[in-house]
């Protein structure tokens, strides 16, 4: 016997029950006066409310195990052969939400590569593991979607009805992430789920983050943790290593094949001024973990071969520009002699300087006549 059961319906049965109001979105949610209950009541579905629905119609249907025969410890036993979850994320301007999607399907067309995919599965991929590795994109007339699938497992992105980022996730096989299809494993099943489309979500986040945010410049320049409790240290911008190694990575970001240490350590000694005695090997690993751990450079598994993110190939460049285009004519112009000196900014700071010693002048005569 095959029972299906659709959660969003579920989850709109309980908020009619207790008088909270909603919108629907097809299969999903548009809004919710209590979206708090909303998620608490999602989070309370689980395999007691599957077992309930299931035992009201064993003792309603005509079933070959008599009530008898129950009651002698014979009983079904409920197992997962597919399971669904999905997150639903409502945009306030639709039509930029889905010009924002098409991008993000060009960005990410090689999340499927075995390289890549272990950044949203937490499992270890190596030239051994079974299974298909694969991303892709799907067009129903004029919708596209984003396919990433992991063995049995496929993770779908589309834009629903024209007004959410809808991202969805399918057990077709729970063996697949090491427990056997029992309903008692739905509570780790739903905990892997949102690992799986938070991780998604967090890659497409930083590949599409152009405009470096106040708050990702932060998770660059300052300490942090990563998930698995790893410290990631700092990279300052104005640091001459850190700033060494952002112009070294600008040149391996088109390489198929990634980088290796020994290919990137000669370089950085070179933007340093030093020889390779004076940037150690060691020097060269640490460096190389902090990049990783900030999600600027990727490790193959089993390798020591590196590839540079999306999102570090973006940060890279913007900090060799920044330092190239920027602060170098800018410290030029500063210590350039202020007598003679043409350059805009120069004049522009001298003119802050005079005004600044008329102020002054204002607020403190005997100063002046002093």
């Amino acid at each position: 016997m095959k029972l299906y059961l659709n959660g969003h319906e579920w989850l709109k049965r309980q908020l009619t029950k207790e008088g909270i109001g909603f919108e629907s979105l097809d299969n999903g949610f548009l809004s919710c006066q209590n979206p708090d209950r909303l998620q608490a009541l999602a989070n309370a579905l689980g395999p007691q409310q599957i077992q309930s629905f299931l035992q009201k119609w064993l003792d309603r249907l005509p079933m070959p195990l008599s009530t008898q025969d129950r009651g002698a410890g014979y009983d079904y036993r409920l197992s997962i052969w597919q399971m669904e979850f999905s997150l639903t994320q409502i945009m306030d301007r639709p039509l930029s939400g889905r010009q924002f999607f098409e991008e993000l399907i060009r960005d990410n067309l090689d999340l499927g590569r075995p390289d890549r995919i272990q950044l949203i599965f937490p499992r270890k991929i190596i030239s051994t593991t079974p299974g298909s590795f694969r991303t892709r994109v799907l067009t129903e007339g004029v919708h596209p979607s984003l396919h990433i699938s992991y063995k049995h497992f496929d993770l779908k992105q589309y834009f629903k009805e024209g007004r959410g980022l809808r991202t969805e996730g399918t057990f077709h096989d729970p063996g697949d992430f090491g427990v056997n299809k029992g309903i008692e494993n739905m509570p780790y099943l739903k905990n892997l789920g949102r690992q799986i489309y938070r991780r998604l979500l967090e890659v497409e986040r930083v590949s599409q983050n152009c405009g470096l945010s106040a708050e990702s410049i932060q998770r660059v320049v300052q300490p942090t943790v990563t998930q698995d409790g790893q410290r990631a240290p700092g990279l300052k911008f104005g640091d001459p290593r850190v700033m060494a190694l952002m112009l070294s990575l600008c040149g391996f970001g088109c390489l198929i094949d990634g980088f290796r240490s020994r290919e990137l350590r000669p370089r950085v000694a070179a933007l340093l001024s030093v020889g390779l005695d004076q940037y150690s090997a060691s020097q060269m690993s640490y460096d190389l973990r902090r990049l990783v751990r900030k999600g600027i450079i990727c490790r193959v598994n089993g390798s020591q071969r590196y590839y540079l993110t999306p999102y570090g190939w973006r940060l890279a460049r913007f900090y060799a520009r920044l330092e190239a285009r920027v602060f170098r004519p800018a410290l030029t112009a500063l210590n350039a002699p202020p007598i003679g000196s043409n350059a805009p900014l120069n004049k522009a700071l001298q003119t802050i300087d005079t005004e600044l010693d008329r102020l002054v002048a204002q607020a403190f005569p005997a100063r002046k006549a002093a």
